[in-house]
């Protein structure tokens, strides 16, 4: 394993998870009276299962790690002191060479709990983000049930959702009589990883019994997420479509790579356009679905 120091910037991060970042250290921190969470970890090793997950970019002096090239891996971070993460950590990615052996020292497994959790961690490197709709989904879809408590949204990202969050509600909270600071306390309560007495009235309001409520609520937290995210996204995306239609190679080009470049250029465009269209038809579905709530 490597040291890594990175871990120090890791100790500001304010929730549990975003879309590159598996805070499993804070998670742990946050659910120790939690008896589902100690019930159902993501982890079998206590010492994984209190570690940092990261999506990271290869460097150039780290491709020798691996038998074929990566892009991106998943790094798993160990810090070396609970009580002071500024002191690092040691770190190994998933899937590099010697992986396994290092994987289980470094988690002092038996070999009945290095499979389950080698299992989940071929689940987490396969998916492109951690962001936690995401993740839930694909470790249900393969038969995996840990704790909700692994699939929170950071605090900083639902500080910078509540404004989103309350104009996609006014209209609910307008007609139910609420004002500004009825609407803050909803909204709160909607982006809370807590399912808890403030949602009551909404669930009685809905009909729905305790469990449907909470697959309710996960779910619809899930579509404002998607759209809060969309909208931040697409811009920057549209600028890069422009920076990829415009920009030219260095040197000559042979006729036949002009035609590959345009090509290539062409289908890049075309597919991310697709892909967004597609993103917004299955928004538009939840946009629909709020609509006659509404009505």
């Amino acid at each position: 394993m490597a040291n890594d120091r990175s871990v120090r910037f890791l100790s500001a991060l304010g929730g549990a998870s975003t879309s590159r970042v598996l805070n499993l250290f804070r998670i742990a921190a946050d659910n120790v009276d939690n008896a589902e969470h100690l019930e159902k970890p993501l982890f079998l090793s206590p010492i994984i299962n209190k570690t940092f997950l990261l999506k990271h970019r290869t460097r150039a002096d780290e491709t020798y790690l691996f038998a074929s090239p990566k892009a991106v891996a998943t790094k798993i971070i160990i810090p070396f002191d609970s009580s002071d993460l500024r002191a690092g950590g040691r770190s190994l990615f998933v899937d590099q060479r010697g992986y396994i052996d290092t994987l289980r020292e470094a988690g002092n497994y038996t070999n009945e709990t290095l499979e389950r959790d080698l299992t989940v961690l071929r689940l987490l490197n396969a998916v492109p983000s951690l962001d936690p709709f995401l993740l839930r989904e694909h470790l249900r879809n393969h038969r995996i049930e840990v704790s909700p408590s692994y699939f929170a949204i950071s605090q900083g990202d639902q500080e910078r959702m509540h404004t989103f969050v309350s104009q996609q509600m006014s209209k609910l909270i307008a007609l139910a009589g609420g004002d500004s600071t009825s609407s803050g306390r909803l909204v709160s309560a909607m982006l809370s990883n807590e399912i808890d007495e403030k949602l009551e009235p909404l669930r009685l309001t809905l009909g729905l019994t305790g469990n449907d409520f909470r697959e309710g609520v996960f779910s619809w937290r899930g579509f404002l997420y998607y759209k809060w995210s969309m909208g931040r996204f697409w811009p920057d995306v549209m600028g890069v479509l422009r920076e990829i239609n415009s920009i030219q190679p260095f040197g000559g080009l042979s006729p036949e790579q002009k035609v590959y470049l345009a090509a290539a250029r062409r289908n890049i465009i075309e597919m991310v356009r697709d892909n967004g269209n597609h993103v917004n038809k299955a928004l538009g579905i939840y946009d629909s679905s709020f609509g006659d709530l509404v009505e």
